[in-house]
């Protein structure tokens, strides 16, 4: 897995590429917890991502915790793959996703 960061402002956008799953979930938390210190918004960008896993689910479940007392997050062009993957276990409903 490799992760593109865009800063713009006080805004942070991670495009996380190929998969999310035991083995990357650690070094994905690590970026998210690098890249939103000191910013007010995160947008995580789906685009790249093929597969997501529990593991990764829980990454961005503390993520969106850490950021609702500030901006907020938001997951933007999520393929089908892994929306079913968020309907599924019902965070559709949690996060914002555009």
């Amino acid at each position: 897995m490799n992760i593109q960061k865009t800063v713009e402002g006080k805004a942070v956008t991670l495009v996380p590429k190929g998969r999310i799953d035991t083995l990357t979930a650690p070094d994905f938390r690590q970026a998210v917890a690098e890249s939103i210190e000191g910013m007010d918004a995160l947008v995580i960008d789906c685009s790249e991502l093929k597969y997501i896993s529990s593991a990764g689910l829980r990454v961005l479940m503390s993520a969106h915790k850490s950021m609702l007392q500030k901006d907020g997050m938001k997951i933007v062009n999520v393929r089908p793959m892994i929306l079913e993957v968020f309907e599924a276990t019902g965070l559709d409903e949690v996060f914002d996703i555009e």
